[in-house]
């Protein structure tokens, strides 16, 4: 059988879940407060955007890297048994866009 509480008791009892009833309330009041909100959002998109901008990087600077690794011996001499190559395409593709502009203009 439970011990019989005194009215003290049970005013106490009252007066701290009142107490942890308001934390509660001021914890979800500033959880859901639009300012709250808005910089848990920004935060997230701005992480996500480093995230995604870092990876980028991180893609660009390996595909430079082989890219250069081919054009560039291992003591820094230009290949031109490679460059050159490239280097004729570049103008073929340069020389095709030129001729296909003017035959659009004219």
């Amino acid at each position: 059988m439970p011990e019989a509480r005194t009215p003290a008791q049970i005013e106490a009892d009252i007066v701290r879940r009142r107490q942890d009833l308001a934390v509660m309330l001021d914890e979800i009041g500033v959880r859901l407060h639009p300012k709250t909100i808005i910089g848990e959002a920004k935060a997230k998109t701005v992480e996500a955007v480093d995230r995604t901008a870092g990876r980028a990087y991180v893609a660009a600077n390996r595909v430079v890297s082989d890219v250069r690794a081919q054009l560039v011996s291992e003591d820094g001499a230009p290949r031109l048994e490679r460059i050159v190559p490239v280097a004729m395409v570049g103008v073929g593709v340069v020389g095709l866009l030129v001729v296909r502009s003017r035959k659009r203009r004219g």
